[in-house]
């Protein structure tokens, strides 16, 4: 995590309201643009907050001292390691095993959706306002960056999010559970302590219930292997395009926004009822046909009826279906982290060497965190469906 956090002086108390911010030193209020012309022009235009946001920021960082946030966005930093500043080459490179790497370069396809549509819609309209200079992809890219990393979403204030100067560089544990908030009573943003610390202590926030790879994601690092108990890895599943029912099926899961390949988390708890109506569904024959429906809806969280997701005569075929995933899963794993101990040998400059065995490093420890909770399931569904072959042949 970052090289900064909170450190406590004396000791704190459980309980403890700390770091009382006012919202006029936030970005809840932000139609004080140091450059009003800027400001007018997009709000002018309904600019939705998050791409408002990020060229809030591009604009006042432009301006440097003169800006009032000027303190502020010189201690952010200018290149983070949140996977929105790996190259293509990197994500392809370090985290072809895991799903996160499709998650990223969407994020990144999204935003630069965005800097064209502020392009054709305002930009190229106003470029006296707006210069390709200082609002181009690479701006925006940091501008998001820090605002998916450092935007606090304010739930007592009806959802809404505001960067929170200084009170955004608290780092995260996994143990803690207390987070920032809009307090009425204070009118100020703060946080209460869940727990109690003493002087010299770091004092953490919960940045959410996050997986690794989300966290890897955002904010750009993983927590230690096994702190994290709301780590989960995404397991990819898709429609056999030789299944006979495969039009019928794929036409039921659109109805309910789904398509022929879905990813489900997996923790080391288990797997939700989603996955298994999608297993269900993948592997039910043309008799089920009437089923397919009720199996998509269920897949997609959308069924009313919350019944017992039961379907004895394909059971075994499912958990199957599911096994043969997680072991291809597994088998991607364990070729990427054996590839990686030769990795970064054919890099000549010391800089690239450097981040080369960083981000190596980061992907080693998601990969290792994902692994394990497939091999949990793996394990499980091994053991499952061998009670249940077993009792078929004692029976």
């Amino acid at each position: 995590m970052g090289k900064r956090g909170l450190v406590a002086l004396k000791k704190i108390n459980r309980g403890e309201k700390l770091l009382l911010v006012p919202p006029s030193l936030s970005s809840l209020q932000i139609q004080d643009w140091s450059s009003p012309e800027v400001g007018h022009v997009l709000k002018q235009h309904n600019v939705a907050d998050l791409p408002l946001l990020a060229t809030y920021l591009i604009s006042e960082a432009n301006l440097q001292k003169s800006s009032r946030w000027s303190n502020y966005i010189s201690s952010l930093p200018r290149q983070p390691y949140s996977l929105l500043y790996w190259t293509r080459s990197e994500l392809d490179r370090y985290l072809k095993a895991s799903q996160i790497r499709l998650r990223a370069i969407e994020r990144i396809a999204d935003i630069t959706g965005t800097l064209d549509d502020l392009r054709r819609r305002i930009f190229s309209k106003h470029p006296h306002l707006f210069p390709k200079e200082v609002f181009n992809l690479v701006t925006f890219r940091w501008s998001f960056g820090i605002l998916l990393s450092r935007l606090i979403y304010l739930s007592s204030m009806d959802g809404k999010v505001a960067l929170v100067p200084w009170a955004d560089m608290l780092n995260h544990s996994c143990e803690v559970e207390t987070y920032l908030n809009y307090d009425k009573s204070s009118q100020a943003v703060v946080f209460t302590t869940d727990r109690a610390y003493q002087s010299g202590e770091q004092v953490f926030i919960s940045y959410g219930k996050k997986s690794n790879a989300e966290l890897l994601l955002s904010y750009g690092f993983v927590p230690k292997e096994g702190t994290n108990l709301n780590d989960s890895v995404e397991l990819p599943l898709s429609l056999k395009i030789s299944d006979k029912c495969y039009k019928q099926k794929l036409k039921a899961l659109k109805k309910h926004g789904l398509s022929a390949s879905q990813c489900y988390p997996i923790q080391i708890s288990g797997w939700p009822l989603e996955l298994m109506a999608y297993a269900y569904l993948t592997v039910s024959p043309p008799s089920m046909s009437k089923q397919f429906e009720e199996m998509a809806a269920m897949a997609s969280n959308e069924s009313i009826i919350r019944k017992d997701l039961r379907y004895p005569e394909i059971e075994e075929k499912g958990l199957q279906f599911i096994l043969d995933n997680c072991e291809s899963s597994i088998s991607k794993y364990s070729k990427f982290l054996k590839e990686s101990g030769s990795m970064d040998l054919d890099i000549t400059s010391q800089e690239l060497q450097n981040r080369g065995v960083f981000l190596k490093q980061l992907a080693v420890d998601l990969c290792i965190s994902e692994q394990k909770i497939l091999h949990r399931a793996q394990y499980i569904l091994k053991r499952r469906l061998r009670d249940m072959r077993s009792g078929e042949l004692r029976a």
